[in-house]
């Protein structure tokens, strides 16, 4: 599983008495991503606003021309991944079901571009069955099996998602790579799926493509962080943000190894609260709350949280939020039924190994340890390789008085104390 080492229990209370400022294994430079921080433009998104206007007044002069509805759709798609704001990405599903209506949802780009959007809003279902239609007319195959693919995934549909793939075949075919990776990091062979995105990353490299190459290091930033690589890890993110400046994912990402791996909590939170400046989404106020408790703040801690839900209420985020929500909540003995609540929705709409994972987790919450027992034997066990889903496990077991189950667990989670955040690493020593 993941390689990272953890540090002693002495000097991890050190760390916490001290602020948590000591850093440990100093990988970060503030000079290597300081002039990202604080940026007045965005030509990406400037362009983009460009063209809305200029689309949108054709459109108003000709609306008979549908065919303008799907360009400007794609702009407002480009402003909500900017921006984090939703009301763009409901603006382009609203702009996109225009177009399909127009066309009675006969043209299959414009199907393959709404289901997209739903995938973008966890309406997985919805999804599939758009590009199951698209699949269905018959028009650029190759491309709606990548679109399958990629919903199978998200329904936990992983037969037929192999199917898919299989259908794709190419080792040239960047989009193949880059699916193979995702197929062999959810069978837990993340070593093998580093080397197919190191593939694809090459191929991305050779064609000089902006686009693939910000996608290629920025996941491959995240899967050598997973591998515990963290210094290769920030020079992706690093990559990244050479080539986009504006590219806040990366930098999200520089923030994580600054509080996961360094401990420095004023410093990760100083890169959070400036992407929030432009980017501005609710994860951000959890990642805040997660360096307030790791401090020890918990006034902190519980008015960003408060922050996170009030951006919920605000806003209407749909189940994009659902296992953020689960999570939170199964840990409050006074919502832990309201997590289990959600765990079956998101079951519902989503039925992986990791969703039932949520469930189990949920029912171990209200005292069903049995049921969560059941439910983890029949959906979760050797069927995901996710840390926190392991984490589950393990408590799952030790409620069950299954003390021999959770000792292997236990030195795979320590080797995850990166990837799950340094507030695990009480929580896992007390396994």
């Amino acid at each position: 599983m993941k390689q990272y080492k953890i540090i002693p229990l002495l000097i991890f209370t050190i760390l916490f008495l001290f602020g948590c400022e000591t850093k440990k294994d100093q990988i970060t430079k503030t000079a290597d991503y300081e002039q990202y921080l604080d940026l007045k433009k965005n030509p990406s998104l400037d362009f983009a606003n460009e063209e809305i206007t200029f689309w949108q007044t054709k459109y108003d002069k000709a609306p008979n021309q549908k065919s303008y509805l799907g360009i400007i759709a794609s702009k407002y798609a480009t402003l909500f991944e900017y921006t984090g704001n939703i009301n763009y990405l409901y603006k382009t599903e609203k702009l996109l079901v225009a177009s399909n209506q127009a066309s009675n949802y006969s043209k299959v780009s414009t199907l393959r571009s709404l289901a997209r959007n739903y995938i973008a809003q966890h309406r997985f279902k919805e999804a599939l069955a758009l590009a199951e239609k698209a699949f269905a007319i018959g028009e650029g195959k190759k491309e709606t099996q990548k679109l399958l693919f990629d919903v199978q995934m998200e329904l936990g549909s992983f037969d037929s998602a192999l199917t898919n793939l299989d259908a794709l075949k190419d080792m040239k075919e960047y989009d193949y790579l880059i699916r193979l990776a995702k197929w062999n990091d959810h069978k837990g062979d993340l070593n093998t799926a580093i080397g197919f995105m190191e593939k694809a990353r090459d191929i991305a490299e050779k064609e000089d493509n902006k686009t693939l190459k910000i996608w290629s290091y920025s996941n491959l930033g995240d899967f050598y962080g997973h591998a515990g690589r963290v210094q290769e890890s920030y020079d992706c993110y690093l990559k990244t943000l050479k080539i986009d400046p504006n590219y806040s994912y990366a930098l999200k990402g520089i923030a994580w190894i600054v509080f996961s791996h360094e401990r420095n909590t004023t410093e990760a939170k100083r890169i959070v609260e400036a992407i929030e400046v432009t980017h501005n989404t609710p994860d951000f106020f959890l990642m805040k709350s997660q360096i307030d408790q790791f401090t020890g703040n918990k006034e902190d801690a519980i008015a960003n949280e408060k922050a996170y839900f009030k951006m919920l209420t605000d806003h209407n985020y749909g189940a994009m939020y659902n296992k953020y929500n689960v999570l939170i909540y199964a840990d409050q003995k006074q919502n832990a039924v309201k997590a289990l609540e959600i765990a079956k929705i998101e079951v519902d709409h989503r039925p992986t190994p990791d969703s039932y994972s949520l469930l189990a987790w949920s029912y171990l919450n209200i005292g069903e340890h049995e049921k969560a027992l059941a439910i983890a034997k029949e959906h979760v066990i050797g069927k995901s390789f996710e840390p926190k889903v392991q984490y589950h496990l393990a408590m799952i077991y030790k409620a069950n008085k299954m003390e021999d189950k959770i000792a292997p667990i236990k030195e795979e989670l320590l080797e995850s104390i990166y990837e799950l955040g340094p507030n695990f690493e009480q929580k896992i020593n007390t396994l």
